[in-house]
């Protein structure tokens, strides 16, 4: 398995949602995906067994994930979304400007650009039409980066993807306006937890995400456990 270089995160390692993703889907889907250390681009990966390897070093190991949706939030609308757009942080200041995601100094990425939802605190939204290339890793990636926004602002701490779950329910519909939201669920140290979602137009689901993100650590920070 090889991860392209246009499919970057931070700078010289893969996007974690879309690394996540494409493991899981390799396995045949229904995973849960802990990042061990940044993906490599453009270089070989080994699965084995639960494993995704480069070289001796374990990249990622995965697991079957339990899904539910009975704790997601309310959908954002879609007018709430493009207003909330308008705020987004890394408009500002963006440590990672070249992620595929939400990195606003890409012209080839998604563009998801998720602020503050007016009203609903820790709640980023943001419009998100598909190209017609949309393919799993694709969904995984779009939920990666708004649970990140709404952990922290990527102006203080620069949160870096730990673990992922996607749960998809059909197929975001290309050239359609979509909604994407991230929103908090607490945190643990210098664990932080999220959820995300990708709603149609008209407040369908069509996948969701939990997450968790780690802070970087400092010279005299424990590493967090898995």
């Amino acid at each position: 398995m090889i991860i392209p270089a246009r499919f970057n995160g931070p700078p010289g390692s893969a996007n974690g949602g879309y690394a996540c993703g494409i493991f899981s889907e390799a396995l045949g889907g229904g995973f849960e995906i802990t990042l061990l250390v940044p993906p490599p681009l453009d270089t070989q990966l080994d699965i084995v067994g639960d494993e995704l390897r480069h070289g001796d070093v374990v990249v990622a190991r995965a697991r079957r994930a339990a899904h539910s949706d009975s704790d997601l939030p309310p959908p954002v609308s879609l007018a709430e979304a493009e207003e909330a757009t308008t705020r987004y942080a890394g408009f500002e200041h963006h440590a990672y400007p070249t992620c595929f995601t939400c990195g606003p100094g890409r012209d080839d990425g998604l563009g998801i650009f998720a602020g503050p939802v007016a009203g609903r605190e820790g709640v980023v939204a943001a419009p998100w039409t598909p190209s017609p290339d949309i393919r799993a890793e694709i969904v995984w990636a779009a939920l990666d980066c708004p649970g990140g926004w709404a952990v922290d602002d990527f102006q203080r701490e620069g949160v870096l993807l730990g673990r992922m779950a996607a749960s998809i329910h059909g197929r975001p519909e290309p050239g359609e306006a979509h909604v994407v939201i991230g929103w908090r669920i607490g945190e643990e140290g210098r664990k932080r937890f999220a959820g995300s979602a990708i709603y149609t137009g008209d407040g369908d689901l069509v996948a969701h995400a939990r997450s968790t993100w780690i802070v970087p650590a400092t010279e005299t920070d424990p590493a967090p456990a898995a």
